[in-house]
């Protein structure tokens, strides 16, 4: 059983942190789900990118595991302020990001969200989210927007939550991000007619799942990541827009469970 107690959650606060976070997301995505390409070191056992010294680590961490292998959980958070001093957000080599930009908003980007397998299905996401929140609400955060994926790259294997995307959860027009070309894959690949919720349900990964619940939605488009074998979704949500029940879900003033 996992000793909660031992847990502390905070912003990364050194290269070392930042190494740590890194080796986390290398057992993730590189040697769980398979991804690959020039983010990852495998000699060095880490996934890693330029725009890693550029953004925030919000980094759960368990006091009981030695120093770099203490990282548990993390999320890589840039803000709007912070992406014009970088010159770009990740999202941008995806997406075309420009209704957002032009939105005027306070604008927040997540990604490299993961949790080591033996932490999963307990507290650890719950308090990465509660701490999210908290940074959200200090920044005065108007949108969070990010990619999230769906492991693979067939398209056909993904019809049904795809599809599910599409036709229920499409973001505002005037918010809407689209795949850029290159790797454009639509989502309409099942009617509407011909969708099966519970198909695609059980096919949604659990973070997609989460943001649905919050009121999110998505980009117009998904984008074919072959490099790192996964199908990209854009997800977004408008912290303004929320109903008072999303609200207060996400913004802590809840009990239980993420």
């Amino acid at each position: 059983m996992i000793d909660t107690a031992s847990f502390e959650i905070r912003l990364a606060q050194s290269e070392s942190d930042i190494a740590a976070s890194q080796r986390l997301r290398y057992r993730v995505f590189v040697q769980e789900l398979g991804g690959g390409g020039e983010t990852v070191d495998h000699a060095a056992q880490i996934e890693q990118d330029a725009l890693d010294p550029l953004y925030d680590h919000l980094l759960l961490i368990d006091r009981n595991l030695p120093e770099g292998e203490h990282v548990v959980g993390a999320y890589r958070l840039l803000r709007s302020d912070q992406a014009q001093a970088a010159g770009r957000f990740y999202c941008d080599g995806e997406y075309d990001l420009a209704p957002l930009k032009r939105s005027g908003r306070k604008l927040l980007e997540l990604g490299r969200s993961c949790v080591h397998p033996n932490y999963r299905g307990g507290a650890a996401m719950l308090l990465l989210w509660n701490a999210l929140a908290d940074y959200v609400l200090a920044h005065e955060v108007e949108i969070l927007f990010g990619v999230a994926s769906f492991h693979g790259t067939d398209p056909d294997a993904l019809a049904q939550p795809l599809s599910w995307l599409h036709h229920h959860h499409l973001a505002p027009e005037n918010l809407r991000p689209r795949a850029l070309p290159e790797a454009f894959q639509p989502m309409d690949i099942v009617s509407a007619q011909d969708l099966d919720r519970r198909a695609a349900m059980a096919a949604m990964p659990n973070l997609i799942k989460a943001y649905l619940r919050l009121g999110g939605f998505v980009g117009e488009g998904a984008y074919i990541d072959a490099p790192f074998n996964t199908t990209d979704v854009l997800l977004l949500m408008d912290t303004k827009a929320m109903s008072d029940k999303h609200r207060a879900f996400y913004t802590r003033r809840f009990e239980g469970r993420a």
